[in-house]
């Protein structure tokens, strides 16, 4: 039962947009953990509701003032929140704006994620979208152009949770102005996260994980002569070395406003000098030895299991595959569970962007259909209910019951109820680390299928950085 909860508490944290970001999602549980104060009741599949939130002036009277309908379109369906902490937070909150506003008529349409997906880009095209809903931020620009979504900048600045937004989580929603679309929701998850055995590594001479890849590379020495390998990593998939390695690297080689430039076709480029060195690193990073010599040819699944067993002395992987590791050593060595540690991507020198960095996402945000400026006492409930959905409400409901966090920091969280292990892999996910973006939650596939064929090539030593960041470009200027 031990197990079935810590390995719950984890894969809660990667929500079914990031899996689809991240190209395989794992190992997902679906039973929920036992929660304190979690409410009971969950919103019916399809409502037509008189109730509803908290938010802009209603913050603090408890109700807005609007007597109409108002139509709220998302993927959190009851199966869904069984075991996934963001759903269960969203559907939680829901139904305390509900309850706080009966005289709010709200028409739910609740459907599976891929379901949703489809839905929603049909209703778009027919500019029939609903009052409130989940945009992703890969439709964020198109979307925009077309005044379909609102402009909810001024918005979230007054917001009176304002201070407490983790900033970079609106990266996706903004379009080439700045100007932001969605207010994030549901929790976040990393693609890339270093898992190291405290243990091994302090035999090795280090009482932490090495700070500066020079380091890594002197570590090699040591566990090369033990017979074991320094990290594991898995691209068999292709899509690995890009979610779980490169668009880390590449945030501390290019900074972040590369990545925003390429998201809003602000003119960088996959062929701008800082993105080509940091392919030459990662080229270099896995000639070095410091890798499973059978990284391209083994999964991410085969490699954590390099580490489970002590053939390697760290794990490059997802926030699942943590989940995976955390309850498989919980049930079979409990010492090595206990010599779990956390550690980001360690400094690479000639790197300019930002150090102690892993990509996170939140991959939707709650969006307001352009249309319902027409009505401001309506528009008054819109920005009251996306303000309850991704404020403080939801942070501490996530954080209190699942270890998980959201768009708003949360101070002082009390994880006592947690162990030590998953106290550091909270703070480690949303307090003493920087954040990037995962690079394909964004853009388009068509780019990203030529990328990670082109990527794979090049670790496999049949291409070179110069022409992965080519036809990269070509495939980015014929499909975004």
């Amino acid at each position: 039962m031990k197990k079935k909860l810590i390995s719950t508490l984890l894969c809660a944290a990667m929500t079914a947009s990031m899996l689809a970001g991240c190209g395989n999602g794992g190992d997902t549980n679906t039973d929920a953990p036992a929660k304190e104060d979690a409410a009971e009741d969950k919103a019916d599949e399809t409502v037509d509701s008189t109730e509803a939130s908290q938010g802009s002036d209603a913050a603090a009277s408890g109700g807005v003032s609007y007597e109409g309908e108002l139509s709220l379109m998302h993927y959190s369906t009851s199966e869904e929140s069984e075991g996934n902490g963001g759903s269960d937070g969203f559907r939680t909150m829901l139904k305390e704006w509900k309850d706080a506003n009966p005289n709010v008529n709200l028409s739910e349409n609740v459907l599976a994620n891929d379901e949703y997906k489809t839905q929603i880009a049909t209703l778009a095209a027919a500019d029939d979208l609903p009052d409130v809903f989940l945009l992703q931020g890969m439709n964020t620009k198109a979307w925009a152009e077309q005044g379909l979504v609102m402009d909810l900048t001024d918005i979230i600045n007054s917001s009176p949770y304002a201070a407490d937004y983790k900033q970079d989580y609106f990266t996706p929603f903004k379009d080439g102005d700045g100007k932001i679309y969605g207010l994030p929701v549901l929790t976040g998850g990393t693609c890339t996260v270093v898992v190291y055995d405290k243990q091994m590594w302090k035999d090795a001479g280090y009482e932490s994980f090495p700070a500066t890849w020079d380091e890594v590379l002197a570590a090699k020495e040591k566990f090369s002569g033990d017979g074991v390998d320094t990290i594991a990593f898995g691209n068999s998939g292709k899509w690995q070395a890009n979610s779980c390695f490169m668009s880390t690297i590449g945030d501390m080689f290019t900074g972040k406003d590369w990545f925003q430039s390429i998201i809003d076709k602000g003119g960088a480029a996959f062929t701008d000098q800082e993105f080509v060195d940091a392919l030459k690193f990662t080229q270099d990073a896995f000639k070095s030895g410091v890798f499973n010599a059978d990284f391209n040819a083994i999964s991410n699944e085969d490699a954590r299991e390099y580490y489970i067993s002590g053939e390697a002395a760290a794990f490059i992987g997802g926030n699942w595959d943590v989940s995976y590791i955390m309850a498989t050593l919980l049930e079979g060595d409990e010492e090595k569970y206990n010599n779990i540690g956390f550690a980001t991507f360690p400094s690479v020198e000639g790197a300019k962007g930002d150090t102690n960095v892993q990509n996170i996402g939140l991959g939707y945000g709650m969006a307001i259909n352009a249309k319902v400026a027409e009505d401001p006492e309506k528009l008054d409930a819109a920005i009251d209910l996306i303000y309850k959905l991704t404020g403080p409400d939801f942070a501490n409901f996530v954080a209190a019951n699942y270890a998980l966090g959201g768009l708003t920091q949360v101070e002082d969280v009390d994880l006592s109820k947690f162990d030590s292990v998953t106290q550091d892999f909270y703070n480690w996910s949303y307090v003493d680390t920087n954040t990037c973006e995962i690079y394909d939650s964004y853009v388009s596939s068509a780019v990203w299928d030529v990328f990670n064929t082109e990527l794979q090539d090049m670790l496999n030593g049949d291409t070179d950085p110069d022409t992965v960041a080519k036809d990269t470009q070509a495939a980015y200027e014929a499909n975004y």
